[in-house]
């Protein structure tokens, strides 16, 4: 039992940590919760040192949150033009907030709440609705031509039309099921291979501690690009509403 406890799952469940409850309803703070609100601090924390002292030649730290808020704005600005640029606030804390999530569930006993579908969902569920609230409200009933192009012959409306429906209730599935994907493989084969270094000893272990450092670099590549791809879909769903592309 105590081996199947500690097993790859073993890292992925939620944990208790001060028990709430409320008319029936589980609002416990758990581990899940403790890591969000480390990821909260953690960017507050790089922001407020990085602009303290802002200086015309930026220091080390400066550099990273220039670099980053750039990076994002760059990305807002290419997909979806100057009109998304009011949405940016929104956009660059979703990346980072997924970034520090994804990072932070690399160090050791600690916990990747991005790992959980319950918490991509949300997420997704949020920009989807969020996304469709502003493309009514800029477009009114016409945004419906997004799933119908003016112009489209009919026959091949027929087929396009469910066809670009589907497309567009799959958005939040699909956005929330590729980040829990990566996440929750990289960290079991993290698990896997650890298990190998441990249980054959420092002589034979070599070879699998290369291999979880090897995956460890991976899995920071893989967290990073996560977080971009998911702001990046975001942005592609923004354009959409925004300038009916």
């Amino acid at each position: 039992m105590a081996a199947e406890s500690h097993g790859p799952m073993h890292q992925f469940e939620l944990q208790r940590w001060i028990p709430l409850d409320v008319g029936g309803l589980d609002i416990s703070y758990t581990n899940s919760a403790l890591f969000m609100t480390l990821a909260v601090l953690a960017t507050f924390s790089l922001f407020w040192v990085a602009t303290r002292h802002r200086t015309m030649v930026p220091s080390r730290w400066q550099s990273v949150a220039e670099l980053m808020y750039e990076f994002v704005g760059g990305m807002v600005k290419d997909n979806v033009g100057h009109a998304g640029m009011a949405y940016f606030p929104f956009i660059f804390t979703l990346f980072m907030f997924i970034l520090f999530g994804n990072v932070l569930g690399l160090l050791p006993y600690s916990f990747t709440f991005t790992s959980h579908i319950v918490v991509n969902a949300v997420l997704a569920l949020f920009i989807f609705v969020a996304v469709t609230i502003i493309g009514f409200s800029r477009h009114g009933l016409h945004y419906f031509s997004l799933f119908c192009p003016p112009g489209t012959p009919l026959p091949v409306a027929f087929v396009l039309v469910p066809i670009e429906i589907m497309s567009y209730f799959i958005r939040p599935v699909s956005l929330s099921l590729r980040l829990f994907a990566n996440m929750l493989a990289g960290h079991v084969l993290l698990k896997v291979l650890a298990g190998f270094v441990i249980s054959l000893g420092l002589g034979f272990g070599i070879v699998p501690f290369a291999a979880v450092f090897g995956v460890t670099l991976l899995e920071i590549m893989v967290a990073v690009i996560q977080a971009y791809v998911f702001a990046l879909l975001s942005c592609i769903y923004l354009n959409d509403a925004i300038n009916l592309h």
